[in-house]
């Protein structure tokens, strides 16, 4: 064997592993935003899904006068054909149906939010219902609750869609 083919061997082991290198470094770069790019999935079915809920307990408490006592009032109310809710949606952080209740001064259910401590990448550009959500440092503190002015206690809260 001579001399020079040994060389060309060593140079060719060396290209093989810059090659494996990048392609790790480019593999990693895609998994990081691949990832990013599912959180801001799961963010935009968080904001559409408590705001169902925050929306159903605004139409229950139009109808009825008062909080739901449950979130299961806001599927079927008795006597009447109305649905507040279309159906018990999973708080997409958690992957659970174990949204945090939250109660109301006067009973029942003023609102939802997630139990996800984890911090959002969304900190701004939200919608006005939503702008309370600013720069807020986890998803728990994105609190979908309906507060009518006239009952006391709930100022400061955002209210449902229409009722600005």
């Amino acid at each position: 064997m001579s001399a020079g083919s040994k060389e060309q061997k060593g140079f060719t082991y060396v290209g093989f592993l810059i090659a494996v290198a990048v392609t790790g470094a480019g593999l990693a770069a895609f998994a990081e935003i691949a990832s990013h790019a599912a959180q801001r999935e799961k963010e935009a079915e968080l904001l559409f899904r408590g705001n169902q809920y925050r929306e159903g307990i605004a139409s229950y408490h139009k109808l009825e006068g008062r909080y739901p006592q449950s979130l299961d009032q806001l599927l079927k109310n008795q006597g009447t054909p109305v649905r507040h809710l279309r159906k018990r949606y999973p708080d997409p952080m958690t992957g659970e149906a174990d949204w945090v209740v939250m109660p109301a001064p006067d009973g029942g259910i003023l609102g939802v939010h997630s139990r996800s401590e984890a911090a959002p990448i969304k900190t701004g550009n939200f919608l006005s219902k939503d702008e309370a959500f600013q720069d807020a440092p986890r998803y728990a503190d994105w609190k979908f609750v309906y507060g009518p002015p006239s009952i006391p206690g709930t100022s400061g809260l955002q209210p449902a869609a229409g009722q600005r």
